[in-house]
């Protein structure tokens, strides 16, 4: 049986990439019966029937999956955050971050639009850039106007297969058009809901950039922690899950327990204290969280 990845996902049929030809594939029954949806990103063995055309009739296990974007086997997240229009937000990008760490993805911070910064903007951004950099996180500062930052740019899309998170506005597609001209993704202008935007993509496609794939989605369609229980939302804060064994108590939720090693880290300026008031915020957003019956 042949293997190849599934590329593009639409109207119930599947475009699996193989050596150098592409397959028009159709799932098998046996997957509905098993609750089991073939995703974009995912490694399968198809039978070739005609014309190219063929039947999906396994697929491999996955390292991990999005459902929202419906995508497997993602290595990590390109988060995009605009330094102006529309503003810089520290809340936002940790509501990204905690998704992605939630997944199990590895993420990667792009700072857009510096070009529109002032002076003393400038000095913010880098002061949070230089916070997001002592946790652990790779942050990059760009303007897509700008050949010497795209040139940057590039090299973290190889060989990986990303996905693209960011709120509407912040320069995504922007950025992907530039790297890759022949892709001509719609722009769209701010929308003032939050990952909600006016992507126009109807379908979940991995597309070319340099020596790596994307995936060509509206990025997260929803950024509510519905999925996220409470007792793993400081895993998905570093500087916080590497502090867990020190605290007190084991199971220590760092709100109101004593002695706990994470509120002393912030005490000390050694955890953000910004980051610890969005972790306070998250946590009674997921414990207000109504039940799902």
């Amino acid at each position: 049986m042949p293997e190849g990845r599934i590329m593009k996902a639409l109207s119930g049929f599947y475009y699996v990439k193989s050596a150098d030809s592409v397959y028009q594939c159709r799932g098998r029954g046996l997957f509905r019966k098993k609750k089991l949806s073939p995703l974009v990103g995912d490694i399968v063995e198809f039978d070739i029937q005609e014309d190219n055309d063929g039947y999906i009739t396994s697929i491999h296990e996955r390292k991990n999956e999005l459902r929202r974007p419906a995508v497997a086997n993602v290595d990590q997240a390109i988060i995009v955050v605009s330094a102006k229009e529309p503003s810089f937000s520290t809340l936002l990008l940790d509501r990204f971050l905690v998704l992605v760490e939630a997944n199990d993805i590895q993420p990667i911070i792009f700072i857009s639009k510096m070009d529109k910064v002032s002076t003393e903007e400038l000095q913010e951004i880098t002061t949070y850039q230089e916070a997001y950099q002592a946790i652990g996180y790779q942050v990059e500062t760009l303007s897509v106007e700008k050949e010497i930052d795209l040139n940057k740019m590039a090299p973290y899309f190889s060989d990986k297969i990303s996905v693209i998170a960011g709120q509407s506005g912040v320069g995504k597609s922007s950025l992907l058009n530039k790297l890759n001209p022949a892709l001509s993704i719609e722009t769209n202008d701010i929308s003032l809901s939050l990952g909600r935007g006016k992507h126009t993509t109807r379908h979940v496609e991995l597309v070319a950039i340099g020596e790596g794939l994307v995936a060509d989605t509206p990025g997260f369609s929803s950024l509510e922690f519905d999925a996220l229980a409470l007792e793993g939302l400081s895993a998905c804060f570093p500087e916080m899950a590497a502090r867990q064994q020190d605290c007190k108590f084991r199971g220590c939720m760092h709100v109101n327990e004593p002695k706990c090693a994470v509120k002393q880290a912030v005490e000390v300026n050694e955890i953000a204290p910004f980051r610890y008031e969005h972790y306070l915020q998250f946590y009674q957003e997921i414990q207000n969280r109504k039940p799902r019956y």
